[in-house]
């Protein structure tokens, strides 16, 4: 069992920048890989970054790709995505998420991950 919290939502203009970091519990946290998605107000949620278990492997959606950067500290349970050039499209509740499998690849199907973290909110004004 993994759970997940989100953090360092906030308000901000166009062109900011702003860190998310999402805290696991439990010991396992090191063994799954993990994303961030997103969900704007009236659309399906997306994906928008993920990372593997071991934080050697990422991949990103097209509109974070160049912006986003997704890392992990397995010492410290901690999921990070540092967001620059934010822009107003980019408004939305971000959810960290687990892949329950041991040791998989990057997984951007939001169907396929286990565990989920209540969200964050990040407004982007322009």
């Amino acid at each position: 069992q993994v759970q997940l919290e989100e953090s360092g939502g906030g308000l901000v203009q166009a062109g900011d920048s702003l860190t998310l970091s999402c805290v696991a519990s439990g010991r396992t946290f090191s063994r799954h890989s993990m994303g961030w998605f997103r969900q704007a107000p009236g659309k399906e949620r997306e994906f928008v970054a993920a990372i593997s278990w071991s934080g050697g492997g990422a991949t990103y959606s097209h509109s974070a790709e160049g912006r986003f950067t997704i890392s992990r500290d397995n010492a410290k349970n901690t999921l990070f995505l540092q967001m620059n050039s934010l822009k107003p499209e980019d408004t939305a509740v971000y959810y960290c998420a687990a892949d329950g499998r041991d040791y998989g690849p990057p997984n951007i199907l939001p169907e396929s991950m286990d565990y989920w973290g209540q969200g964050t909110q990040v407004t982007v004004s322009s």
